[in-house]
């Protein structure tokens, strides 16, 4: 059906009386305003039933948007991240990803294509000429673009078409979740975590490179040494996260030349154990001069003296470096005799 058909009493009044003006050239005006092309009605501006129509596809766009946001969430939460399908002509991929994708791009396209089919079959498409103007609006402007938000807000039938705004409104509501779901991805709260390690009371130290429980007489005055706590190994999963928490340096000094009274304590004949991970930014320190007994850190130049409590002493450190108290056990290995006793590495806001 096209507006031909229609008498002329049932079509829609004009809003805009400029259509079809066509300016003629002349020599004073030899690029005449063509003007805009006569407004042809859609068979919605027409047919009621066609509107109705219109109507029931967009609000089937945004449930079927609602719908598939809800799937993306139930895939979220119950398809394992390991499952893998094969979807053809792609091969084999993640379930898991496949599926989040094929919602989110279900939810994401239904919203748009339902805003798309309500402009162009529901809301007004006469098009509407409009001089420019200054950059400073005057008053009269400003009721005009008043009028003209009010006349499209009547327009689009937002109020009169309760179906397509209450299903628009759900399915905008509903899409956000799909990137709060996302957050889940973020790990688990650390909780108290990175204030403790793995080492405990009884805890030996193990040489790095040897992987072998270390003796107070295999660390030679003026060596460095690196350990990590027994039973660590490189096949655990979380290895990194842990050696990044507990890895250690190991000096043995002169009794004499340990200025740091507690630091004396915590040592034994010598033999200090500190943190070796930078409290600046976590870097792990290598560098070690052994006639002024610091320690520098490579990434920003950090510097600590572990003959006065691993103290800074140059450079953006905030603290020094936490000491683990150690001493032997029965069969003469080394050991620790608890936990550090601050959180090792960089500072963090609820640090205490």
């Amino acid at each position: 059906m096209s507006s031909q058909d229609i008498p002329e009493e049932n079509l829609p009044a004009e809003q805009d009386h400029a259509h079809g003006a066509v300016a003629v050239a002349d020599e004073e005006n030899p690029f005449a305003d063509p003007g805009l092309p006569p407004h042809e009605h859609r068979i919605q501006d027409i047919d009621e039933r066609a509107a109705r129509r219109s109507e029931r596809m967009v609000a089937l766009l945004f449930t079927i948007s609602m719908l598939a946001t809800v799937g993306f969430i139930v895939s979220y939460v119950t398809i394992p991240h390991d499952k893998n399908i094969f979807v053809f002509p792609i091969g084999h991929v993640s379930a898991l990803n496949f599926a989040l994708g094929l919602t989110l791009g279900v939810a994401l396209f239904c919203i748009g294509a339902g805003a798309v089919h309500w402009a162009r079959t529901l809301m007004s498409d006469v098009e509407v000429a409009d001089d420019r103007h200054a950059i400073a609006a005057p008053e009269e402007v400003r009721a005009k673009v008043h009028a003209d938000f009010r006349q499209g807000a009547k327009e689009s039938a937002l109020g009169r078409r309760k179906l397509i705004r209450n299903t628009m409104f759900g399915a905008l509501a509903l899409v956000p979740l799909s990137g709060v779901m996302l957050l889940r991805d973020l790990g688990p709260l650390p909780g108290t975590s990175l204030r403790h390690t793995l080492w405990a009371k009884g805890k030996r130290l193990v040489n790095m490179n040897t992987n072998q429980p270390l003796r107070p007489e295999d660390i030679a005055v003026g060596s460095l040494t690196f350990a990590k706590p027994d039973g660590l190994e490189e096949t655990d999963e979380e290895f990194q996260n842990e050696l990044g928490k507990a890895a250690l340096m190991i000096v043995r000094l002169q009794p004499d030349n340990i200025k740091d009274k507690r630091e004396l304590d915590w040592s034994h004949e010598g033999v200090v154990a500190f943190s070796k991970i930078c409290t600046h930014v976590g870097c792990p320190i290598s560098l070690y001069e052994q006639q002024t007994h610091h320690v520098l850190c490579p990434c920003h130049q950090s510097t600590f003296d572990l003959s006065d409590g691993a103290r800074v002493i140059f450079g953006p450190a905030g603290h020094a470096l936490p000491q683990l108290r150690i001493g032997v056990d029965s069969e003469g290995y080394l050991q620790a005799l608890g936990d550090f006793e601050e959180p090792v590495g960089p500072a963090f806001w609820e640090r205490g």
